[in-house]
């Protein structure tokens, strides 16, 4: 199955002025019950696969109720572990993540949002994480150095690049070989009708831009990883469909935990 990397046809200023938005309180261009919606609720985080406990670990703040998943559950962190975050919203898998690496431990978080950033690096200090960072950038293009970080966690943000080979090509050079790519994400089950991948609120919404399952493993597989698993929720269209009601968009997309590997005597993809 291929697909091309550009079929998304919104701008990264698009998603950035949605975002914006969400960052300071208000909804994005999905509909308010949404996973960008303004309405905060913990209980659909829990729904998502966060417990109570690590919920109330992180900042009050970092929670803006845009994921799909929780990736640093399949994960398996380590005490020391380099990590990096796509898409880093307002903290919250950086702080769980903080949680595990331990103070010898590192976390990064990237975000194009500059509002975004603000508001991550605002919880860093409200809730006193010293081991975590906000940087500002896109995640085709990664603020870090090759070959740096053990660990790569995303949510729900990759389905809204436009260039999500490029994502998957720059996430296997900044991984270290031997290191691991944990995702949570909106995946095309079934294909998606041509009005709902050029619609704004479903791309924003994290659901128009969605690629199938086939495309994310060419564009895994083509980037140089291994051991590819692409685990898609039959029971996430429940609430799929709370997130855009009435279009039906959850008879197309799923959430799905995606993992992947980089070989530990990796050559150049």
């Amino acid at each position: 199955m291929t697909e091309t990397a550009d079929s998304n046809p919104f701008t990264h200023d698009t998603v950035r002025e949605a975002y914006a938005k969400v960052a300071e309180g208000g909804s994005c261009c999905a509909p308010s019950s949404s996973c960008c919606g303004a309405e905060i609720n913990p209980v659909a985080s829990e729904q998502m696969g966060y417990g109570a406990e690590q919920l109330a670990a992180a900042p009050e703040d970092a929670d803006l109720g845009v994921g799909c998943g929780n990736p640093t559950a399949m994960a398996g962190l380590k005490a020391g572990d380099t990590v990096l975050d796509l898409g880093s919203g307002g903290g919250l898998d950086c702080f769980l993540a903080a949680k595990e690496v331990g103070p010898k431990g590192h976390v990064i978080g990237v975000d194009m949002t500059p509002e975004m950033i603000s508001k991550a690096r605002a919880n860093a200090v409200k809730g006193d994480f010293g081991n975590v960072e906000f940087r500002l950038g896109e995640i085709e293009h990664l603020p870090v150095a090759d070959a740096s970080v053990d660990v790569i966690l995303s949510n729900c943000v990759i389905n809204l690049s436009p260039d999500k080979a490029q994502v998957f090509r720059d996430s296997f050079r900044a991984l270290k070989p031997g290191g691991r790519l944990h995702v949570s994400d909106v995946v095309e089950t079934d294909p998606l009708p041509d009005h709902m991948k050029n619609d704004k609120q479903l791309i924003c919404g994290c659901m128009g831009g969605a690629a199938s399952v086939g495309a994310l493993f060419d564009w895994l597989e083509a980037a140089g990883f291994q051991d590819i698993s692409i685990d898609v929720s039959e029971a996430s269209r429940t609430f799929i469909a709370d997130w855009a009601p009435g279009t039906g968009v959850e008879n197309h997309v799923a959430s799905a935990a995606i993992t992947a590997s980089k070989p530990k005597a990796a050559t150049p993809a």
